[in-house]
């Protein structure tokens, strides 16, 4: 065979296994805005599987400083921040993240995949430590292992092994704990009042993706870190020193951002390759999240009306026995097991007019596949009660059994 040959067969024999394992994934096309109801693939159908959470992606106001950021400033922001494609957009929404975060100062990164891999890359090398929940985003995972640190993985929030695997650690280097704030697959949040404890007894710091978290928890939407402080914890830069979340979900728009002192933001921007070497978000897009994030922070009734609309299915759910896991937050996952059973469910669901993901492995560790259904104050409650009727008309079996 031929050198062209010989890579084909590879690759296809790769495709091949992906398929018997029933782990294929396929890309549908999306044919309206990102909203509750979706057209999608030429079906009209109820979403429950957007991150869009608070209803922000289609909003008006939204899309109208869109166009304003485009007028402004054109399409493309034509360059690196580094050379002539930050704007005076950029540098706003950068003031305003670390305002509303309590944070010294903030920088955007195009995605949050990209902020999470660039960040620990950066500030990590191999005479340093790693530690991270096993369930941990695989963006978290995957910077961690570029990072060339020694990598440690502590079963799901499991504090008491954590404490013991760094007690037993050698202390050279740079400690590290790094967790996701809400877990974007089980929908369940980090003990992050334990976790600090844990940093501040073995003298690491603490990095916390709150992707999930930022515009939906907190009475204004300042994520995992204002609810905690609502609780009574102390966090500030100097106890937690790196915090990323992203623009994509609840705020509605694109990209990510990390936020920390000034010295965090600075070593990234002379030192973080993601970011010296890719090209800005168009201005547009920061105009656009400038907006959102006024809406995240003024319109608290989003996030009363998410929380209810979570109180209500899990409320019903439990009714219904179904398998779900034990989540407060606008994630909602109902345990399948095998890859057949979630297809097969989601495929049930969507005959009755709902889109539902089937999340599989490599996604979820085998034996956990799932349907993840995810929540946003766009949803009516009536809504949320056809859901309940559809999944209730599968009878699917109670969570030990799955």
């Amino acid at each position: 065979m031929s050198g062209h040959q010989i890579f084909e067969h590879s690759l296809n024999v790769r495709l091949q296994g992906r398929s018997e394992q029933q782990l294929q994934r396929k890309r549908r096309q999306l044919q309206s805005p990102q909203q509750v109801t979706v057209l999608i693939d030429g079906k009209c159908l109820l979403s429950f599987c957007s991150n869009d959470y608070l209803g922000l992606a289609n909003h008006p106001d939204v899309i109208a400083a869109f166009k304003r950021g485009l007028d402004d400033y054109g399409a493309g922001s034509g360059a690196s921040h580094l050379v002539t494609g930050h704007s005076a957009a950029h540098s706003a929404l950068e003031e305003e993240l670390a305002a509303f975060t309590g944070r010294s100062r903030a920088l955007l990164f195009g995605s949050g995949y990209i902020a999470n891999v660039g960040v620990l890359a950066t500030l990590l090398n191999d005479k340093d430590q790693v530690f991270q929940d096993k369930l941990n985003h695989a963006s978290l995972l995957d910077g961690g292992l570029f990072s060339g640190a020694n990598f440690r993985r502590y079963p799901h929030k499991d504090m008491k092994r954590l404490d013991t695997m760094m007690e037993n650690a050698g202390a050279e280097g740079l400690r590290m704990i790094v967790s996701d704030g809400v877990f974007s697959m089980d929908g369940d949040v980090a003990p992050l009042g334990q976790l600090l404890d844990i940093a501040d007894r073995h003298r690491a710091v603490t990095m916390i993706d709150d992707a999930h978290g930022f515009g939906c928890l907190g009475k204004n939407g300042g994520g995992l870190l204002e609810a905690a402080q609502e609780s009574g914890a102390i966090i500030d830069e100097t106890r937690l020193p790196v915090l990323m979340a992203t623009l994509g979900k609840a705020v509605g728009t694109a990209g990510a951002f990390v936020a920390g002192s000034d010295a965090l933001i600075e070593t990234l921007i002379q030192f973080c390759r993601p970011y010296i070497y890719t090209t800005a978000m168009p201005a547009a897009v920061a105009v656009a999240t400038r907006q959102s994030l006024q809406l995240v922070k003024n319109e608290g009734w989003r996030r009363e009306l998410l929380r209810t609309h979570v109180q209500r299915f899990r409320k019903g759910a439990a009714e219904l026995k179904l398998p779900l896991l034990d989540s407060p937050t606008q994630i909602q996952a109902v345990m399948l097991g095998t890859p057949e059973r979630a297809l097969a469910a989601s495929a049930a669901l969507e005959q009755k007019g709902i889109l539902v993901t089937a999340i599989r492995p490599p996604t979820v560790p085998p034996g956990s596949s799932r349907l993840r259904l995810t929540f946003s104050a766009a949803h009516s409650e009536q809504q949320v009660d056809q859901l309940l009727s559809a999944l209730a008309e599968l009878k699917l079996p109670p969570l030990a059994a799955a």
